[in-house]
């Protein structure tokens, strides 16, 4: 198995939890029946989170590595609008292809603070899967994919948390390592500093082996579309069931809150460990998908 295997490994868990929590956004769903094996009717549209994704996964199969002018183009030229961008990424998004630049555009978002919501973090799982073994490149290079569209620390170091996970659990593969809850987070928090995402971390690691619903009440489920709100659960929840991708989906559903973004988060974390054999992606839930773009 190659990086770029689990990095498309990573890229198929991500789009799905993207695409499978989309569809609890739809009036009349019932997230209990998907705990009672009964699945949203296909097709299931993938939302930004896997647009964006797929730009990264572009960038590293074409160069190995980021370029953050290219990177920004390839997000401007990429960008639907009706993929369910927050209100900030539209206008941004929009600035970039009308011929802004990055540097000038990212940080002057939100009353010049940067934006510190959670995209920069549901889209680079993918990203640290190509880095397995090397979690501190996987933090910088993801650090690098966050400045292009989210200038604020709390973003950026979200995109480092989910990166380095992704690197470690891919390692954990490739190496035949049962990866335990507590190493997964601990590894993250090793790449991070004093910030509301490395607080938050540290509150995952000592609600392992809580419910679904105190882990929500205490860490966040992403409701407010922030790094700081959304990273710390993705984290518990992908380290609480790394080798069961189902269930870990399952767990983002009952918690509410933005699922897309908490489950393209756990997705594509855990497929980077469980891939798709028995406890990984399903191959019913991949065929129910939407297709990625072509490479």
């Amino acid at each position: 198995m190659t990086l770029l295997d689990l990095c498309r490994d990573s890229l198929d868990g991500l789009s799905v939890g993207d695409a499978l929590g989309a569809q609890f956004f739809v009036p009349g769903s019932d997230p209990s029946a998907l705990r009672g094996g009964r699945l949203p009717d296909a097709p299931w549209p993938w939302t930004d989170d896997t647009e964006m994704a797929c730009s990264i996964v572009e960038e590293l199969r074409e160069h190995g590595g980021i370029d953050q002018d290219r990177l920004a183009a390839r997000f401007a030229e990429n960008f639907e609008p009706y993929r369910g961008y927050g209100g900030g990424a539209v206008v941004l998004l929009r600035q970039l292809r009308e011929g802004a630049h990055w540097r000038v555009a990212a940080p002057a978002a939100f009353g010049g603070q940067g934006s510190m919501g959670n995209g920069a973090a549901m889209r680079v799982a993918p990203l640290g899967a190509f880095h397995a073994g090397h979690s501190r490149t996987a933090a910088l290079e993801a650090m690098r994919s966050a400045e292009v569209t989210h200038a604020h620390p709390e973003a950026i170091l979200g995109a480092a948390a989910v990166a380095v996970a992704a690197a470690e659990a891919g390692w954990a593969r490739l190496t035949r390592h049962r990866l335990q809850p507590d190493e997964l987070i601990e590894a993250v928090l090793a790449h991070l500093v004093d910030s509301g995402v490395m607080s938050g971390t540290v509150r995952a690691g000592r609600l392992l082996g809580v419910s679904v619903a105190e882990a929500a009440y205490e860490l966040g489920n992403g409701a407010q579309v922030l790094a700081f709100d959304t990273v710390p659960f993705a984290l518990w929840a992908a380290a609480t069931w790394l080798d069961d991708y189902p269930t870990a989906i399952h767990a983002c559903v009952e918690a509410g809150g933005d699922v897309d973004t908490t489950a393209a988060i756990v997705g594509g974390i855990v497929a980077a460990y469980a891939g798709t054999g028995p406890n990984g992606i399903p191959a019913e839930w991949l065929k129910r998908r939407e297709p990625l773009p072509a490479p």
